[in-house]
């Protein structure tokens, strides 16, 4: 689609980027070019600087997709950026400058989340210090609630740990405030509170609908949030 933006998809924590394979094959059809690179799970400063890098070296206008701790990395990205037209936060993180995942949470409900990830035993190989973090129990309902337990069982099985210091690691400069942002807030979330993404989105000033989903509403209706994507696309 001559002069349409590219499309990069960012996945989070305890996924990878074949999770958009729905998003994907939506967009692709209607003729847009789309990337879905992997997320290092690192380190925020670390992974951001990935993503940037990936980015910056891409013809034209992109629109920068992020999933959970995926909002978090692209924002940060897009900070120093001029070639991002859009941020598209999927059940994501949008922080402000010296906040972290865990610190922005706590003002709101605690999720399942919380309660059902357990720590490696091991440091986390790559990152600066501290074990991996991965949902230990309960997946389906904590993650996944709106997919069949058989596709739960293999995103469980296949999970990509964050390690813990990504999770505490204060955020720097962010898109969003100088990008024009869109929001898509999952309903029924047990890994990151609704209320939490409520509060993000409209710090953000962002363009937000809710969908009637699970943390991974995006695997589960892929045509409803393709759509949404396309928003910021044709804006």
């Amino acid at each position: 689609m001559a002069g349409a933006p590219t499309v990069v998809l960012v996945h989070g924590a305890f996924a990878d980027a074949s999770g958009f394979a729905g998003i994907i094959t939506e967009l692709t059809s209607d003729g847009y070019r789309v990337f879905a690179p992997a997320n290092p799970l690192r380190t925020l400063s670390g992974d951001a600087a990935s993503i940037r890098a990936y980015v910056s070296a891409i013809e034209g206008p992109v629109v920068l997709v992020g999933h959970s701790y995926g909002g978090a990395v692209i924002s940060q990205a897009a900070a120093s950026l001029d070639n991002v037209t859009a941020l598209v936060f999927l059940a994501a993180f949008a922080l402000e400058e010296g906040e972290s995942l865990a610190s922005v949470q706590e003002p709101f409900p605690p999720t399942l989340l919380g309660s059902n990830i357990a720590f490696t035993s091991y440091d986390a190989v790559g990152a600066p210090g501290g074990p991996d973090a991965y949902i230990a129990k309960d997946f389906h309902v904590t993650f996944s609630a709106d997919l069949t337990e058989e596709r739960s069982a293999v995103l469980e099985a296949t999970q990509r740990h964050l390690s813990a210091a990504a999770y505490t690691e204060p955020a720097g400069s962010q898109g969003w405030k100088t990008i024009p942002s869109w929001y898509l807030i999952s309903a029924e979330d047990n890994a990151i509170s609704p209320e939490t993404e409520q509060f993000m989105a409209k710090r953000a000033g962002a363009t937000t609908e809710t969908i009637v989903g699970s943390h991974a509403a995006f695997i589960a209706q892929p045509a409803k949030v393709a759509a949404f994507i396309k928003q910021a696309l044709q804006a």
